[in-house]
Formats: C-alpha cells, sequence, structure tokens
C-alpha cells in the first residue's frame, strides 16, 4: 500500500494513535512535535533519539501501511520540508545564488570531514591494500563515481584493482574474491539492499571489507572491518547528497596519497609507467 498517497503521514499518525502501544505513542508524539527534525537522522540514530529500539520504530512505520523506514522518511519530508529543502543537503538562504550555496555545502562538509578522518585507520586501510592479491571497488548509483574514481587512482599505483557499474556484475565479482583481497563498498546511507548483498557476498569469499559511507551505525559500517565516515552538513536521507559524494572522493584522494607513501619508489615508478602510456596519446 502507498501510504503517503493516500493521506498525509502525521494525519496517519494522529488518526492512528489509539492503535499504538505505549513504545509506539512515544514515537508518535517525538514525530508529531518536530516532524522536520525526525527526517534527518537513520534510523538507528533517531530511535535513540526517541529512546525506543529500531524494532519498535520499525513496526511503528509498518503500522502506518509503509513498506519500509525508508518510505516513511520520504513520505515525511514531502509533507514537512519546503521544496528548497528537499533539493539541497543545506539549508539554502534567499539572498544565494547556486554557486554559493554548492560551495558553501561543499566546503563545509570537506571540512567537517577532515576533521573526522582517522589517520591510524588510513594508514592500516592503505597497508590491506598494498598488500591484497587484488582489490574490488563497488558502488551503485550516485556512489559508482565514487567507485570508479577510486579505481581508476589505485591502478595508477600498480595496485591490481576491478570496478564495473552493473549490479549483478558487482555480485559475480564479489562472489570470486579470495582470502587477502580487499573489498572497498561506497554507500551514502550504508543500508541499500543490493550493497549489503554485495558485502555479504565478499565476506563470505574471505574478502577483508573497507566501508566508506556517512553514517557510522550504519549495517555497512557495522560490518566492514575498516571504514571511513564521510560527514555532510544539516543532510537529509532524499537529498541527492552532493556534498557526501565531494566529501568522498577526498578521502579517496587522501587514501591514494597514503598508498603511495606506502609504496615508494615502486609506486612512482608505476605511476611513470601510466604516465608515458598516456603521453603517447596526445597530439
Amino acid at each position: 500500500m502507498e501510504a503517503e498517497s493516500k493521506a498525509a503521514c502525521t494525519y496517519l499518525i494522529r488518526s492512528m494513535e489509539e492503535k499504538f502501544s505505549a513504545k509506539e505513542r512515544r514515537v508518535a508524539d517525538y514525530i508529531l512535535a518536530d516532524p522536520a527534525k525526525a527526517i534527518h537522522p537513520s534510523m538507528e540514530t533517531l530511535a535513540e533519539h526517541i529512546g525506543v529500539s529500531v524494532s519498535t520504530l520499525v513496526r511503528f512505520v509498518r503500522k502506518l501501511g509503509y513498506e519500509g523506514y525508508q518510505q516513511f522518511r520520504i513520505a515525511l519530508a514531502a509533507e514537512a520540508l519546503t521544496p528548497n529543502a528537499r533539493m539541497f543537503d543545506t539549508e539554502v538562504h534567499p539572498d544565494e545564488d547556486p554557486v554559493s550555496i554548492a560551495f558553501r555545502s561543499a566546503a563545509r562538509s570537506l571540512t567537517l570531514t577532515e576533521s573526522m578522518i582517522d589517520r591510524k585507520e588510513l594508514g592500516k586501510v592503505a597497508a590491506s591494500i598494498v598488500a591484497a592479491g587484488c582489490v574490488h571497488l563497488y558502488g551503485l548509483g550516485g556512489s559508482a563515481i565514487v567507485a570508479k574514481d577510486a579505481c581508476h587512482k589505485i591502478m595508477r599505483t600498480g595496485i591490481r584493482c576491478l570496478f564495473v557499474e552493473d549490479f549483478h556484475m558487482q555480485l559475480m565479482l564479489a562472489s570470486q574474491m579470495r582470502q587477502g583481497d580487499v573489498a572497498i563498498l561506497i554507500s551514502h546511507t550504508g543500508a541499500n539492499k543490493d550493497i549489503l548483498a554485495i558485502a555479504e557476498t565478499a565476506r563470505k569469499a574471505g574478502a577483508q571489507l573497507c566501508a566508506l559511507t556517512t553514517y557510522p551505525r550504519s549495517t555497512l559500517s557495522r560490518m566492514a572491518d575498516m571504514r571511513f565516515i564521510s560527514a555532510i552538513s544539516e543532510a537529509t536521507v532524499i537529498s541527492e547528497a552532493f556534498s557526501a559524494r565531494i566529501a568522498q572522493l577526498a578521502i579517496i584522494d587522501a587514501l591514494y596519497i597514503q598508498i603511495m607513501e606506502t609504496l615508494g619508489a615502486s609506486g612512482m615508478e608505476h605511476v611513470e609507467r601510466m604516465r608515458s602510456a598516456i603521453a603517447g596519446r596526445r597530439l
């Protein structure tokens, strides 16, 4: 049932209050008090803020007629947020032009992400990649852009790496990973069913998992052996997450530099070999 097309989300909550359990009524009160505030956090974070379990939150949204939390949050955001707030992942001021909006959001995301990066974790991931038999990059939708960029950079170092865009091909590649291989999985939410299926398949094959996501308590983050968190400011899950992608690209750049420092002279040899091959194609 597409509940959001039949009635407003907040109306559904109010109309069903008598059917809620005590804990579900606590969820309803929290959301009705400030619907916009309930949109931003992940499911785990919202449950923690309210003081209920994730399972209670899941039961609550399903009782309203939504298939899952994501569908519920989209319906709530469509009702509670202004069009500009739904389009961008940051607050839009009336006197700002598109360039200012985009660059302010990106700059804030980069600053926050830099402060959150664990330098020891960066070295650990780089060492694992250098020692790996093969590095696989996984990402779907917008995250595929970051995964492709990561493959492009790691390839320059001489380390064997693979990336394909099709989900089924990614799943097939994950099934063929081996002990000691590294899978870098990129997902803004860390809760996409397809990327989680890839992660589980790669883990069963014996690969080490490195997650690049925005939510540290997401399922993907909890599954991973290593992780990087990309920060976004005032973001919503239904936004295009422009600033998150920019922050993730910067993390990949930092990882590339760390890999090159770990490789030393051999890394530069591979980069020069690549440059020579490309230079021959220039007019």
